[in-house]
């Protein structure tokens, strides 16, 4: 375990880096100004000196406790059970990014529990894989906010991702996956900047600080639009992935979903 004061002094490096990076607060955020901060330099590639002295795990957790103490969306702060930091392999070669905690999510405190967890969960082991192989996180730490009594829940806001993104970034700098998967529109923008729609996007390779980045379909799409040729749209996806991986593919995981229904 890293001492308290080493400890100490990464919490305040992430802290003191994610207010650089985001400046005074404001509520005039863009979309423009969430895409100039997803190609900022992640808040701990300033910190190599404390990287080479502390294990993944023991900065992972450092980080766990900036986020646990964040009020910067003093909305969410107020109205959250608990932080949704993330979960699974620190070592991973493949992480996963979702838009933001739901309701499970947020009794539970880890990310994709409810029934967009399950299927995912699905998904993750008709590719061979368990949730422990892999690392999942979401562009938001906290449940936005509804209102009393609303059902479901709601995208995040501009503002509340760009207070929210150097926490992500910062956890991709120190997994360093081989790849990153955006489950959703919401993780596109965040880490893209990209404004399109999920059709134009799914499939397609970008990179994100020279890492591949594919885009798919959150879970909570094929919940609601749930046809086999819906599915294998994703599982294709995933079936990309696999490959760039190097992880052995069956005929049989190359026939999934085939079958129009």
């Amino acid at each position: 375990m890293p001492s308290l004061q080493a400890t100490a002094a990464l919490l305040e490096q992430s802290l003191r880096t994610r207010r650089d990076l985001l400046g005074r607060r404001s509520t005039g955020v863009t979309r423009e100004s969430l895409a100039r901060l997803s190609r900022s330099p992640a808040p701990l590639s300033q910190i190599s000196n404390l990287k080479s002295e502390l294990p993944r795990e023991a900065q992972l957790d450092a980080l766990r406790e900036a986020v646990s103490a964040c009020r910067q969306c003093e909305n969410l702060a107020e109205t959250r059970t608990q932080t949704v930091f993330g979960s699974g392999n620190p070592q991973a070669d493949l992480m996963l990014v979702g838009e933001a905690p739901g309701a499970d999510e947020d009794r539970l405190g880890e990310p994709f529990v409810g029934r967009a967890g399950e299927l995912l969960t699905k998904i993750i082991h008709a590719m061979g894989l368990t949730r422990d192989d892999i690392y999942i996180a979401n562009v938001l730490k906290c449940r936005p906010d509804t209102a009393p009594g609303a059902p479901g829940n709601r995208p995040p806001t501009p503002l509340e991702m760009q207070h929210c993104l150097p926490y992500l970034r910062a956890q991709i700098a120190l997994i360093q996956p081989r790849i990153l998967v955006a489950l959703g529109k919401t993780a596109m923008l965040a880490l893209t900047g990209a404004d399109q729609s999920m059709g134009a996007m799914r499939g397609r390779w970008f990179t994100f600080e020279n890492i591949p980045l594919l885009a798919t379909y959150h879970p909570s799409y094929l919940l609601r639009n749930g046809s086999n040729a819906e599915k294998r749209k994703v599982w294709e996806d995933m079936l990309l992935v696999m490959e760039k991986l190097g992880l052995p593919v069956s005929e049989k995981q190359r026939g999934f979903f085939r079958s129009a229904s």
